[in-house]
Protein backbone atom coordinates (compact mmCIF):
# COMPACT_ATOMS: atom_id res chain seq x y z
CA UNK A 1 0.00 0.00 0.00
CA UNK A 2 1.33 3.11 -0.94
CA UNK A 3 1.12 6.23 1.41
CA UNK A 4 1.96 9.00 -0.60
CA UNK A 5 -1.74 10.66 0.14
CA UNK A 6 -1.35 9.63 3.91
CA UNK A 7 0.99 11.57 5.07
CA UNK A 8 3.14 14.26 3.79
CA UNK A 9 6.46 15.06 3.63
CA UNK A 10 9.21 17.90 3.52
CA UNK A 11 12.85 17.94 3.24
CA UNK A 12 15.35 21.35 3.07
CA UNK A 13 19.37 20.69 3.84
CA UNK A 14 21.52 24.09 3.98
CA UNK A 15 25.33 24.68 3.86
CA UNK A 16 24.76 26.82 6.70
CA UNK A 17 26.74 30.33 6.79
CA UNK A 18 30.16 28.91 7.76
CA UNK A 19 31.09 25.71 6.21
CA UNK A 20 31.91 25.61 2.10
CA UNK A 21 30.64 22.35 1.66
CA UNK A 22 27.61 20.38 2.96
CA UNK A 23 28.29 17.26 4.59
CA UNK A 24 24.38 16.66 5.42
CA UNK A 25 22.43 13.90 3.44
CA UNK A 26 18.64 13.86 3.40
CA UNK A 27 16.18 11.16 1.32
CA UNK A 28 12.65 10.18 1.21
CA UNK A 29 10.69 7.47 -0.34
CA UNK A 30 6.71 9.01 0.14
CA UNK A 31 4.89 6.02 -1.18
CA UNK A 32 7.20 3.51 1.07
CA UNK A 33 6.19 6.01 4.16
CA UNK A 34 10.06 6.32 4.25
CA UNK A 35 12.36 9.28 5.40
CA UNK A 36 16.79 9.13 6.26
CA UNK A 37 18.46 11.49 7.63
CA UNK A 38 22.48 11.99 8.03
CA UNK A 39 25.17 14.15 8.86
CA UNK A 40 28.55 13.64 7.89
CA UNK A 41 32.27 13.55 9.72
CA UNK A 42 35.81 13.11 8.34
CA UNK A 43 37.84 14.91 6.24
CA UNK A 44 38.88 15.97 2.42
CA UNK A 45 34.93 15.35 1.98
CA UNK A 46 34.17 12.03 3.67
CA UNK A 47 31.79 13.28 5.69
CA UNK A 48 29.59 13.80 2.41
CA UNK A 49 30.48 10.87 1.16
CA UNK A 50 29.75 9.16 4.32
CA UNK A 51 26.45 10.71 4.63
CA UNK A 52 25.48 10.27 0.79
CA UNK A 53 26.23 6.54 0.93
CA UNK A 54 23.98 6.19 4.27
CA UNK A 55 21.07 7.44 2.47
CA UNK A 56 21.30 5.96 -0.54
CA UNK A 57 22.01 2.29 0.57
CA UNK A 58 19.06 2.75 3.25
CA UNK A 59 16.58 4.37 0.83
CA UNK A 60 17.87 1.35 -1.71
CA UNK A 61 17.79 -1.47 0.71
CA UNK A 62 14.64 -0.66 2.11
CA UNK A 63 13.16 -0.58 -1.37
CA UNK A 64 14.33 -4.18 -2.11
CA UNK A 65 12.89 -5.23 1.61
CA UNK A 66 9.68 -3.76 2.58
CA UNK A 67 7.39 -5.05 -0.41
CA UNK A 68 8.18 -8.44 0.36
CA UNK A 69 6.95 -8.17 4.32
CA UNK A 70 3.76 -9.21 5.90
CA UNK A 71 2.89 -6.50 7.70
CA UNK A 72 1.60 -7.62 11.79
CA UNK A 73 4.69 -10.28 12.04
CA UNK A 74 7.41 -9.81 14.63
CA UNK A 75 10.97 -10.79 15.09
CA UNK A 76 11.00 -13.87 17.59
CA UNK A 77 14.24 -13.19 19.03
CA UNK A 78 13.77 -9.45 19.65
CA UNK A 79 9.76 -8.59 19.63
CA UNK A 80 10.72 -6.03 17.11
CA UNK A 81 8.09 -6.09 13.73
CA UNK A 82 9.65 -7.48 10.73
CA UNK A 83 9.73 -3.37 9.49
CA UNK A 84 11.95 -2.62 12.27
CA UNK A 85 14.30 -5.53 11.99
CA UNK A 86 14.77 -4.62 7.83
CA UNK A 87 15.80 -0.97 9.15
CA UNK A 88 18.24 -2.24 11.31
CA UNK A 89 19.37 -4.19 8.84
CA UNK A 90 19.86 -1.56 6.24
CA UNK A 91 21.63 0.45 8.57
CA UNK A 92 24.20 -2.22 9.30
CA UNK A 93 24.39 -2.44 5.34
CA UNK A 94 25.20 0.69 4.82
CA UNK A 95 27.58 0.66 7.72
CA UNK A 96 29.42 -2.11 6.14
CA UNK A 97 30.08 -0.18 3.31
CA UNK A 98 31.18 3.11 4.38
CA UNK A 99 33.37 1.19 6.57
CA UNK A 100 34.64 -0.95 3.18
CA UNK A 101 34.84 2.25 1.49
CA UNK A 102 37.29 4.49 3.54
CA UNK A 103 39.55 1.76 3.70
CA UNK A 104 39.81 1.09 0.08
CA UNK A 105 40.79 5.22 -0.22
CA UNK A 106 43.23 6.57 2.18
CA UNK A 107 41.15 10.28 1.24
CA UNK A 108 38.30 8.59 3.50
CA UNK A 109 40.13 7.02 6.43
CA UNK A 110 38.04 7.47 9.52
CA UNK A 111 34.63 8.94 7.71
CA UNK A 112 31.62 8.25 9.05
CA UNK A 113 27.67 9.78 9.88
CA UNK A 114 25.12 10.17 11.78
CA UNK A 115 21.86 9.22 10.90
CA UNK A 116 18.21 9.18 11.85
CA UNK A 117 15.81 6.99 10.04
CA UNK A 118 11.78 7.07 10.41
CA UNK A 119 9.96 4.73 8.82
CA UNK A 120 5.74 4.54 8.76
CA UNK A 121 3.89 1.07 8.11
CA UNK A 122 0.14 -0.21 9.71
CA UNK A 123 -0.83 3.33 11.52
CA UNK A 124 2.92 2.56 13.45
CA UNK A 125 6.14 3.55 13.10
CA UNK A 126 9.98 2.83 13.41
CA UNK A 127 12.71 4.93 14.00
CA UNK A 128 16.47 4.29 14.12
CA UNK A 129 19.41 6.00 15.19
CA UNK A 130 22.87 6.40 15.27
CA UNK A 131 24.50 9.44 16.79
CA UNK A 132 23.27 12.89 17.61
CA UNK A 133 21.12 13.79 14.30
CA UNK A 134 17.42 13.76 16.23
CA UNK A 135 13.91 13.07 15.87
CA UNK A 136 11.09 15.51 17.66
CA UNK A 137 7.56 14.79 17.42
CA UNK A 138 4.78 17.29 17.94
CA UNK A 139 1.88 16.55 19.08
CA UNK A 140 -1.32 18.40 20.16
CA UNK A 141 0.69 20.87 20.08
CA UNK A 142 3.62 19.90 22.60
CA UNK A 143 6.91 19.09 21.04
CA UNK A 144 8.95 15.87 22.28
CA UNK A 145 12.26 14.26 21.42
CA UNK A 146 12.15 10.95 20.46
CA UNK A 147 15.96 9.63 20.21
CA UNK A 148 18.50 10.27 22.74
CA UNK A 149 21.92 11.63 21.27
CA UNK A 150 24.93 9.26 21.69
CA UNK A 151 26.91 11.85 22.62
CA UNK A 152 29.48 11.80 25.20
CA UNK A 153 27.88 15.30 26.94
CA UNK A 154 24.88 13.45 26.85
CA UNK A 155 26.45 10.02 29.08
CA UNK A 156 27.84 12.98 31.23
CA UNK A 157 24.43 14.47 31.66
CA UNK A 158 22.77 10.68 32.33
CA UNK A 159 25.08 10.04 34.97
CA UNK A 160 24.33 13.08 36.96
CA UNK A 161 27.74 15.40 36.29
CA UNK A 162 25.40 18.09 34.20
CA UNK A 163 22.29 19.47 33.81
CA UNK A 164 20.28 19.86 30.37
CA UNK A 165 21.02 23.64 30.70
CA UNK A 166 24.66 23.11 31.35
CA UNK A 167 24.88 20.38 28.74
CA UNK A 168 22.73 22.99 25.99
CA UNK A 169 25.34 25.96 27.32
CA UNK A 170 28.28 23.27 26.73
CA UNK A 171 31.29 24.23 24.16
CA UNK A 172 31.90 20.33 23.86
CA UNK A 173 28.45 19.10 22.54
CA UNK A 174 29.08 17.02 19.54
CA UNK A 175 31.74 14.53 20.30
CA UNK A 176 29.48 11.50 19.17
CA UNK A 177 30.03 8.22 20.96
CA UNK A 178 28.84 6.19 17.73
CA UNK A 179 28.82 7.10 13.88
CA UNK A 180 28.05 4.82 11.21
CA UNK A 181 31.17 3.42 9.31
CA UNK A 182 33.73 3.63 11.97
CA UNK A 183 33.97 0.35 12.48
CA UNK A 184 32.99 -2.67 10.79
CA UNK A 185 29.20 -3.48 13.34
CA UNK A 186 27.65 -0.86 15.04
CA UNK A 187 25.11 -0.20 17.55
CA UNK A 188 21.47 0.93 16.76
CA UNK A 189 18.66 2.14 18.68
CA UNK A 190 15.24 1.46 17.94
CA UNK A 191 11.74 2.74 18.60
CA UNK A 192 8.39 1.30 17.47
CA UNK A 193 5.21 3.75 17.84
CA UNK A 194 1.41 4.85 17.01
CA UNK A 195 1.07 7.47 14.51
CA UNK A 196 -1.73 9.58 14.80
CA UNK A 197 -3.94 11.95 12.68
CA UNK A 198 -2.56 15.13 13.34
CA UNK A 199 0.99 14.01 14.39
CA UNK A 200 4.08 16.11 12.52
CA UNK A 201 7.66 14.68 12.87
CA UNK A 202 10.99 16.16 12.59
CA UNK A 203 14.24 14.76 11.70
CA UNK A 204 17.06 17.07 12.04
CA UNK A 205 20.73 17.61 11.73
CA UNK A 206 22.58 19.43 14.93
CA UNK A 207 23.17 22.70 12.82
CA UNK A 208 19.56 22.81 14.25
CA UNK A 209 19.62 21.68 17.47
CA UNK A 210 23.06 23.94 18.29
CA UNK A 211 21.43 26.73 16.99
CA UNK A 212 18.41 27.17 18.24
CA UNK A 213 16.23 25.35 21.31
CA UNK A 214 13.50 22.92 21.92
CA UNK A 215 11.14 26.06 23.08
CA UNK A 216 11.61 28.09 19.60
CA UNK A 217 10.90 24.83 17.34
CA UNK A 218 8.20 24.55 19.08
CA UNK A 219 7.04 28.18 18.09
CA UNK A 220 7.35 27.65 14.92
CA UNK A 221 5.78 24.57 14.85
CA UNK A 222 2.44 26.28 16.67
CA UNK A 223 3.09 29.21 14.49
CA UNK A 224 3.14 26.98 10.80
CA UNK A 225 1.75 23.96 11.32
CA UNK A 226 -0.80 24.82 8.74
CA UNK A 227 1.72 24.61 6.24
CA UNK A 228 4.65 22.40 6.33
CA UNK A 229 7.09 23.45 3.63
CA UNK A 230 6.74 26.90 5.03
CA UNK A 231 7.62 25.98 8.69
CA UNK A 232 10.75 23.63 7.04
CA UNK A 233 11.94 26.87 5.22
CA UNK A 234 11.60 28.88 9.09
CA UNK A 235 13.38 26.20 10.89
CA UNK A 236 16.40 26.29 8.47
CA UNK A 237 16.36 30.63 8.26
CA UNK A 238 16.08 30.70 11.94
CA UNK A 239 19.53 28.40 12.33
CA UNK A 240 21.31 30.52 10.25
CA UNK A 241 19.74 33.55 11.50
CA UNK A 242 21.16 32.14 14.94
CA UNK A 243 24.23 31.69 13.50
CA UNK A 244 24.37 29.07 10.69
CA UNK A 245 27.43 27.61 12.23
CA UNK A 246 27.01 24.33 10.45
CA UNK A 247 25.04 22.57 7.74
CA UNK A 248 22.01 22.23 8.77
CA UNK A 249 18.90 19.85 7.71
CA UNK A 250 14.75 19.35 8.37
CA UNK A 251 12.80 16.99 7.80
CA UNK A 252 9.35 16.65 8.13
CA UNK A 253 6.56 14.79 7.90
CA UNK A 254 2.38 15.15 9.00
CA UNK A 255 0.18 12.21 9.30
CA UNK A 256 -2.58 12.97 7.41
CA UNK A 257 -5.05 9.90 7.38
CA UNK A 258 -5.15 6.68 9.07
CA UNK A 259 -2.71 3.83 7.14
CA UNK A 260 -4.15 0.48 8.41
CA UNK A 261 -2.02 -2.41 6.35
CA UNK A 262 -5.46 -4.23 6.17
CA UNK A 263 -8.77 -2.48 5.85
CA UNK A 264 -11.56 -3.77 7.39
CA UNK A 265 -14.76 -5.62 5.12
CA UNK A 266 -16.86 -2.90 5.98
CA UNK A 267 -14.35 -0.32 4.71
CA UNK A 268 -13.72 -2.49 1.44
CA UNK A 269 -17.61 -2.07 0.92
CA UNK A 270 -18.14 1.20 1.70
CA UNK A 271 -14.94 2.23 -0.96
CA UNK A 272 -16.95 -0.37 -3.25
CA UNK A 273 -20.28 1.72 -3.38
CA UNK A 274 -18.36 4.82 -3.09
Amino acid sequence: MSLEDKLQITGITDEGLVRDHNEDSIGSDAALGLLVLADGMGGHKGGEVASAIAVDSILQSLRDALPDISTGQTDENTGYSLESMAVENAIKDANLKIYEASKNNSKYEGMGTTVVVLLFYDNRLTIAHVGDSRLYRMRENSLEQLTRDHTLLQELVDRGFYTKKEANESLNKNLVTRAVGVNPTVDIDLLEDVALIDDTYLLCSDGLTDMIDDGLIEHIHLNHQDNLEKMNKELIKQAKDHGGKDNVSVMLALVLKAFPAHSSWVSKILKIFS
